[in-house]
C-alpha cells in the first residue's frame, strides 16, 4: 500500500576543463565584486549619484545611436523615431534631476534584487547535489531581504540605501562566486 518513491541522487558530470575555467573566472570576478561592494558601502551617496548619472548618460548615448540608425533606415517613419526620442528624454531626466533618478533607481533596484533572489535560488536548486549550492541559497535569501528593507525605507532613505544596497549586493555576489570557485577547486582536487 506504500506507493512512496524513495529519493534518488542525481550525478552530474562536468567537463574538467570547463570546471577549471569556471573556477578561475569565478574567483577573479568574485574578488572584483567584493572590492566594488566595499567601495559602495563606504560611500553610498556617491554610488547612488554615480548610478543615476551613469544611467542617464547610457540612455542618452543609446538614444543618439538609435536616432542615427533611424535616420539611416527609416528617416520618414515617425514610429522609428519614438524609441530614440524616449531614450534621450529619459536619459536627460536622469541627468538633470539626479535626486528623482535616485528614487527611481531605488525602485528599480528593488525589482533587481527580487529577480536576483529568484535567479540565485533557482541556481542553488539546480546546483543542489554539487558543493557550493548553499552559498547561492544564502545569496538569494540576502537579496530578498535587501529588497524588502528597501521597500519599507523608500523614499526617505533612498540615496543612502541605494548605494549601500548596491555595495552589499555586489559584496555578497562576490562572496558567493568566490566560495563557489573555492569549493569547485576542492572538488576537482579530490
Amino acid at each position: 500500500m506504500n506507493n512512496i518513491i524513495p529519493p534518488t541522487r542525481v550525478h552530474v558530470h562536468f567537463d574538467v576543463d570547463i570546471l577549471k575555467r569556471f573556477r578561475i573566472v569565478s574567483l577573479i570576478v568574485g574578488g572584483l565584486l567584493i572590492v566594488a561592494g566595499i567601495a559602495g558601502m563606504a560611500v553610498p551617496q556617491f554610488i547612488s549619484a554615480l548610478a543615476s548619472v551613469f544611467l542617464g548618460w547610457l540612455l542618452v548615448t543609446a538614444g543618439i545611436l538609435s536616432a542615427y540608425l533611424a535616420f539611416l533606415s527609416h528617416w520618414r517613419s515617425m514610429i522609428a523615431w519614438l524609441k530614440p526620442v524616449l531614450l534621450v528624454l529619459i536619459g536627460a531626466l536622469f541627468l538633470f534631476y539626479p535626486v528623482s533618478g535616485v528614487l527611481t533607481l531605488a525602485l528599480l533596484l528593488t525589482v533587481y534584487l527580487m529577480l536576483d533572489a529568484y535567479g540565485s535560488l533557482g541556481l542553488a536548486y539546480e546546483l543542489y547535489p554539487l558543493r557550493g549550492w548553499g552559498w547561492m541559497t544564502f545569496n538569494g535569501i540576502c537579496s530578498l531581504l535587501l529588497a524588502a528593507l528597501l521597500i519599507f525605507a523608500w523614499p526617505a532613505g533612498s540615496a543612502v540605501l541605494l548605494g549601500l544596497y548596491i555595495g552589499i549586493s555586489l559584496f555578497i555576489d562576490g562572496l558567493a562566486l568566490l566560495f563557489l570557485g573555492l569549493s569547485s577547486r576542492m572538488k576537482t582536487a579530490s
